[in-house]
């Protein structure tokens, strides 16, 4: 028993002309067999085509409502009730519209495909780069080490020796492509494939270039300076113009992308645009203030720490941070984070003078396992 119609296209019986238009795009689309190369796709095709070509036309679609698979059998080859195929809901420029992207798209057996023969862009490369801290900070000049495939000299690409030409694909006419006609209830499709003697060139090299050995192109190892934007961080991508794979037939080629990536710093870390560290002071610079020289990324700087600082205080360094990315002149902030030494050791004598703090502040010091003697014992 024929399957339902409906059911093929996925809609309700109820479902309007742009619907059913709709869901015959998904479906043909998903089961072509240019794009779907599982059993069963190319019967799935056609009953998807099947069941747009009846659902699609008001007259066709009543009588299968009203008589099923029987009201319309036969129709198509008999003719009965159906249009001319440039009148049937636009079905032709529904189907060119959807496999136009695909190679050859759709056409008639007689009309010329376009030849791939010309000019083709080289492919993209890429490259993982890891940076120092400072590096990714400041940026700066850089040498790299890339491998890609450059013309040859020799043949200009061509992959012919010297003096000699290639000639025009026999199996393809010099199309580059080969196809094959599929014909249906409701008209012709070409199913258009990469030629298999000269993959799509349209040309085949009888005497190859014994510098490429035919290829045109040799892979060639090189050293590239770059220069690397202050800022930069993870992830961050630099293209490098023109230096990748090497096109093809004269094209252009391909470009190198390069990624960042930045090591961790023993003392600071990132935060967007500004760096973290931590200081740390003994008790007596927390309580009595200092002077203390800190470092930064641009080096030693002196700071102010005021008397009474609190554990885990953050402390600001303006302009001592990460510049902006494409504004190196705005720079983020250096953020201290104060960490307070508690000793674990103490002289006879700093404990002497403890206890007689401890005794003007009137705090209470425990013996035997108070924080003083504990100190003391240790």
């Amino acid at each position: 028993m024929a399957r339902d119609y409906y059911e093929i296209l996925g809609v309700s019986r109820d479902a309007d002309k742009e619907e059913i238009k709709q869901a015959y795009r998904r479906q043909a689309r998903k089961y072509h067999p240019d794009v779907n190369k599982e059993p069963g796709a190319e019967e799935r095709f056609k009953e998807i085509n099947r069941a747009y070509e009846v659902l699609s036309e008001p007259e066709t679609r009543e009588r299968y409502n009203r008589f099923g698979e029987a009201g319309v059998s036969g129709a198509a080859a008999a003719g009965a009730g159906f249009q001319d195929m440039g009148d049937m809901g636009g079905f032709a420029d529904i189907f060119e519209s959807i496999f136009s992207g695909f190679a050859g798209g759709m056409g008639s057996p007689t009309q010329p495909q376009r030849r791939r023969s010309g000019p083709v862009r080289g492919d993209d490369l890429r490259l993982d780069l890891k940076l120092d801290f400072r590096e990714a900070v400041f940026g700066g000049e850089k040498e790299i080490r890339i491998s890609h495939l450059e013309t040859c000299e020799v043949c200009s690409g061509s992959g012919a020796k010297p003096g000699t030409r290639p000639r025009t694909c026999a199996t393809c006419s010099g199309s580059g492509q080969v196809r094959r006609v599929t014909r249906t209830p409701f008209g012709s499709f070409t199913q258009v494939s990469t030629c298999p003697t000269c993959n799509g060139t349209g040309a085949v090299v009888e005497d190859k270039c014994d510098a490429c050995d035919g290829k045109g192109a040799n892979q060639v190892t090189k050293k590239l300076k770059i220069t690397i934007p202050a800022g930069v961080d993870n992830g961050t991508r630099l293209r490098i113009s023109q230096e990748g794979d090497a096109g093809q037939r004269g094209g252009p080629p391909g470009d190198l992308y390069v990624y960042l990536f930045v090591n961790e710093d023993e003392e600071f870390q990132r935060d967007g645009i500004n760096v973290l560290s931590e200081i740390k002071l003994s008790y007596l610079q927390a309580i009595l203030g200092c002077r203390l020289e800190v470092n930064t990324v641009d080096g030693p700087v002196e700071l102010i720490i005021p008397a009474g600082t609190q554990p885990n205080t953050v402390m600001k360094l303006e302009n001592r941070g990460v510049p902006r990315l494409g504004n190196p002149v705005s720079r983020g902030d250096h953020m201290l984070t104060v960490l307070i030494d508690i000793p674990t050791k103490i002289t006879p004598e700093e404990r002497e003078l403890l206890e007689k703090l401890a005794k003007i502040k009137g705090d209470r010091t425990g013996k035997g396992g108070g924080f003083f003697e504990n100190l003391f014992k240790s």
